[in-house]
């Protein structure tokens, strides 16, 4: 009902599995990994390990303890680089001119910086990934090797969950999600001081009330995905009436797509007009007002406007999804042949 399509997940042209992501309540996560281990063989489930890096701010405080610094003195030297995300050590002096002169202290400083740099991006320790789980079709030591770990004796796998993808492996990832305990406690409350059984997955989906009174209103405190500064101004904003608004909000609400949040809104308050760069799109981008926001809506397009099989428009999905410019460059070629053929101007298909 929701117009996705089978081969977003899974087609003949996939190379790699897909990824699975399920979330479970906190206390159920524990279940789920032993039921999986007792379904399909202890020896085929392992949990996935992961590499702590050492990262700008990291490594200048593990270097300083080795050389045998103070700690607050090699503190104020990790404060100096910046809350940046991967920043590394040679942006951060570029951007803070004292921690750039840091080396040019005494010995011991410029030993700090030259050791830092060498280090940096290494691999500091190994732990268990929080919610990554590989099922083989076999005992996994036919697979890849494997690693216990020396404090919760986990099993794990040697390779991280990169290498699993290319070593053709399934990977999916069971997350211990707090909303779904809250939910499922809520509903058991309600059992025992109402004697009313509430069942989540009839709930009426079309209550105006809800999004009159909680979402409207940006009343959204503990309800996933929707409990942050920003979605609750754009909430307020959208005044959302139905739950595929929601829905909208939810894929446009992460960077790059948010550009567009404002023009949505417009579209869906008749401030702006709704328009398509070709009236063949009106079907399939009708539900978001004419911007493009899913994955499916890509493929659609590549499909029915440039001529692509499902499979080969997953595969463009992909490259953009991975930002894997030469691969766009070829799909672009195709796609403006393809659409040419089906009478659609170059000049259209290109600012498609």
């Amino acid at each position: 009902k929701y117009n996705l399509l089978f081969e977003r997940f899974l087609n003949p042209d996939r190379i790699s599995m897909p990824d699975i992501d399920i979330d479970f309540c906190v206390e159920g996560r524990e279940k789920v990994i032993e039921y999986i281990k007792d379904k399909y063989g202890e020896k085929s489930v392992a949990q996935i390990i992961t590499f702590g890096t050492m990262k700008a701010k990291s490594v200048i405080r593990d270097v300083g303890r080795v050389l045998g610094m103070s700690y607050a003195e090699v503190d104020s030297i990790a404060k100096l680089v910046p809350n940046e995300l991967d920043i590394n050590l040679d942006k951060a002096m570029k951007l803070n001119p004292e921690l750039s002169q840091t080396s040019s202290k005494s010995q011991t400083h410029e030993k700090l910086i030259n050791y830092s740099k060498i280090l940096e991006g290494c691999h500091r320790h190994a732990s268990t990934h929080a919610a990554g789980v590989v099922i083989a079709p076999g005992p996994l030591t036919d697979y890849v090797p494997l690693f216990k770990h020396s404090s919760t004796k986990d099993i794990a796998t040697q390779v991280d969950m990169n290498g699993l993808e290319d070593l053709g492996l399934l990977k999916m990832d069971f997350l211990g999600l707090r909303n779904l305990t809250v939910i499922n406690n809520t509903v058991q409350l309600v059992k025992q001081r109402h004697n009313e059984k509430i069942n989540i997955q009839t709930l009426n989906l079309n209550d105006i009330q809800v999004y009159d009174n909680i979402f409207s209103k940006s009343l959204t405190t503990g309800v996933f995905q929707f409990e942050s500064d920003g979605m609750r101004e754009y909430l307020r904003k959208l005044k959302p009436t139905c739950i595929e608004d929601l829905i909208v909000l939810n894929a446009l609400y992460r960077p790059g797509p948010m550009a567009n949040i404002p023009e949505f809104i417009a579209r869906k308050h008749g401030e702006s007009p709704i328009t398509y760069i070709h009236n063949k799109l009106e079907h399939i981008l009708k539900e978001t007002h004419g911007i493009i926001v899913y994955q499916e809506q890509v493929m659609q397009i590549s499909s029915e406007i440039g001529g692509f099989t499902l499979a080969e428009a997953d595969n463009m999905r992909r490259a953009m999804g991975k930002k894997k410019k030469n691969l766009m460059a070829s799909y672009k070629i195709q796609f403006v042949a393809g659409a040419q053929k089906n009478n659609i101007s170059q000049r259209i298909a290109v600012e498609i």
